[in-house]
């Protein structure tokens, strides 16, 4: 016992270069093993959910290798993080595709524009300018007329999602 608290400096309040070297190894590993317990979409799908998460906790595993905090505490945090992401997760797709819970923790999707036509509130209250617009149908491949569109969507990732108009034969 007395060997892993010198390898790791669990005593120590200064690390060395190695102690900190051999923290990261062992907390890489180990956060590894918590996305694995956690699932796929938990850094996939860049939502405020899911980047509120990123950021905690990459901010607490640090705080590990670091020895800015104590390390076995440490590392039972940013467990508890990806618990409590999986169960809110867990919760907000019992609750429904867009309802209650589900739009309180990933957000919810606003209509941009249909047929054609902007709705100019929707997009002002969320930042989306007509030049965004025209971006993401030229990324997407489609014609940059907006006219073209039958529904554009500002997605709960921050994407926007573009219907185009069916062409009539």
């Amino acid at each position: 016992m007395e060997t892993i608290e010198t390898i790791l400096g669990l005593d120590q309040t200064d690390l060395t270069w190695w102690q900190m070297a051999v923290r990261a190894v062992l907390v890489f590993f180990i956060s590894l093993g918590y996305i694995r317990l956690a699932n796929k979409r938990i850094f996939g799908q860049h939502s405020a959910f899911d980047i509120v998460l990123g950021v905690m906790y990459g901010s607490i595993m640090s705080r590990s290798v670091t020895g800015n905090s104590p390390f076995f505490p440490t590392l039972l945090a940013g467990l508890v993080l990806v618990v409590l992401h999986r169960f809110l997760a867990s919760l907000a797709y019992q609750s429904g595709q867009g309802q209650g819970i589900s739009n309180l923790i990933k957000g919810r999707t606003f209509t941009l524009a249909k047929d054609g036509k902007l709705i100019r509130e929707v997009m002002q209250a969320n930042s989306i300018t007509e030049n965004d617009l025209v971006e993401s149908m030229r990324s997407q491949g489609g014609p940059t007329d907006i006219t073209k569109i039958e529904t554009a969507c500002l997605e709960r990732n921050g994407k926007i999602s573009i219907i185009f108009k069916q062409e009539e034969k």
